[in-house]
């Protein structure tokens, strides 16, 4: 007798559950329809993993030093949150791959080994220090999303955001639509914050992939599409994203788990989708004025990045880049000469690093550096706007 795998069980079980019966009731309805049932019922049953308590920042506090990384797998050394502790930074920003819950997983509608990871984190000391001390806010990125360069066609997407949104203690605005973005403010009196998550994998196209060849050097499977109906952040983030930019701050901070500026390598990038990082670049150029500095991870590798777009009215843009956490591939050297980049100004840091923006609100400048796993210097470069 054939098994069905765990997936299509939960599955074939959700549809007997919830499909209507009768010819009137024929309706279709998506997988995400069929599992709701599932896992409304499943969320009874068990208890979801919460992350250990956070202190929090003031609204009206002056941010003038602040950190943040990417890639940190839950069985590696957590050794990096008491660098990064050391830095004496008022918030941290947690921007994706902040579990690797997808590795070894079956297939189950329930995510097990998502849940698992976040339980890991849930009872990590070194993570529960770090919180106890340092506010964080947090977005995800493929692998703590729950499938890798996952976007809005992953099934179990729903299920993925529940658990998200339970362990790192989502706001209300947060739980009450689709996909996890948010936006704060801090500051006053001309020294204003705006920290704006973006969300690139909830509603996500699905990316058009190279077409197979040995020669091709190993710099990822994607290309950049022409398909103007794929989308980075979905019509509902891109309303409310263009709402963000025209609140008042003195210097936005924009975050994307994936890289915004680079052409260099064919992974997942805003690259990937170029009507949708000109429709940013554009946006971002009709913003109410303000500073500007982007931020990304997922490439375990970082560097710091500079372009002036077309499509931005030519605006110079900068992007710093951290990864990994704790989940190194290769050197610095090897990679920096794997990758050349006219729009990377450093080395590409493949060592464990993280990332720290120093804000000096009188001369109205941001320092940008990334740091080690000893918590030195690699890189680091002071910018006005």
């Amino acid at each position: 007798m054939r098994r069905l795998s765990p997936y299509a069980a939960a599955l074939a079980g959700a549809a007997l559950f919830a499909a209507p019966s009768g010819a009137e009731n024929d309706v279709e309805l998506s997988a995400e329809d069929l599992l709701a049932p599932y896992y409304a019922k499943l969320e009874s049953e068990i208890t979801l993993p919460v992350a250990p308590a956070n202190v929090s920042l003031a609204p009206d506090r002056v941010i003038t030093r602040f950190a943040f990384g990417s890639c940190n797998h839950q069985l590696r050394s957590q050794h990096m949150w008491a660098q990064i502790a050391a830095t004496d930074p008022q918030l941290f920003l947690f921007i994706g791959d902040n579990n690797y819950g997808d590795q070894g997983w079956d297939g189950d509608a329930a995510l097990t080994t998502l849940r698992e990871a976040y339980g890991v984190q849930a009872n990590t000391p070194e993570l529960a220090d770090f919180r106890a001390r340092v506010p964080m806010m947090v977005t995800w990125d493929d692998h703590d999303f729950g499938f890798n360069d996952g976007g809005a066609t992953f099934a179990f997407r729903r299920w993925a955001e529940t658990i998200y949104e339970a362990f790192w203690g989502s706001s209300d605005a947060v739980k009450s639509r689709p996909g996890i973005y948010e936006s704060r403010m801090f500051g006053s009196d001309g020294k204003i914050t705006q920290v704006i998550m973006l969300d690139t994998r909830f509603f996500r196209s699905d990316l058009d992939t190279l077409d197979y060849t040995p020669e091709r050097p190993p710099l990822g499977p994607y290309r950049p599409s022409g398909d103007t109906s794929k989308t980075m952040l979905g019509e509902a983030q891109w309303t409310w994203l263009d709402q963000e930019l025209a609140k008042p701050a003195d210097l936005r901070i924009l975050v994307s788990s994936i890289q915004v500026i680079t052409d260099a390598h064919d992974y997942e990038s805003w690259e990937a989708l170029p009507h949708e990082r000109a429709r940013l670049y554009a946006m971002l150029a009709g913003r109410e004025e303000s500073g500007l500095l982007m931020l990304s991870g997922d490439r375990h590798a970082g560097g710091i990045y500079r372009d002036a777009p077309e499509a931005g009215g030519g605006e110079t843009l900068w992007e710093l880049t951290s990864s990994s956490l704790n989940y190194a591939f290769s050197s610095t050297a090897s990679n920096t000469a794997r990758e050349p980049d006219p729009r990377r100004l450093t080395d590409f840091i493949s060592e464990e690093n993280f990332g720290l923006v120093e804000i000096d609100w009188d001369a109205r400048t941001f320092t940008m550096s990334l740091r080690g796993s000893a918590g030195e210097v690699r890189v680091m470069r002071t910018e006005s706007w």
